[in-house]
């Protein structure tokens, strides 16, 4: 396992809510980064937000280990949930929510 992979396979696991991103949860550096992060603070969900721009083999790697090219990507309890447009489209049609309250994220109140 390359070291990158074994990083974010480490992250991933590691943490509840991750969100790999084009800079930081407080300065995002994409419109799509900062829908994700936008969505995720009015649900209330804490996450680890992890900028790939500082590391390529990072951004590369995280690529690779879901086989998916676009940034930012959304992990739950190490589940790829997917990227900004997926995220976007689950939160407006509460699948998302769903998900979260299954994953006991998110309570009903």
């Amino acid at each position: 396992m390359s070291d990158a992979r074994q990083q974010i396979d480490e992250l991933v696991k590691g943490n509840d809510v991750v969100v790999f991103m084009k800079g930081t949860a407080a300065m995002p550096m994409c419109g799509f980064t900062a829908t994700v992060i936008q969505i995720l603070n009015q649900l209330s969900i804490p996450f680890k937000d992890v900028n790939v721009l500082i590391d390529p083999t990072l951004r590369q790697g995280v690529k690779d280990y879901t086989n998916w090219p676009t940034i930012p990507q959304l992990y739950v309890k190490g589940e790829f949930i997917g990227g900004c447009d997926i995220v976007r489209e689950m939160f407006q049609n509460g699948e998302l929510q769903t998900l979260l309250k299954q994953k006991q994220l998110l309570s009903d109140a």
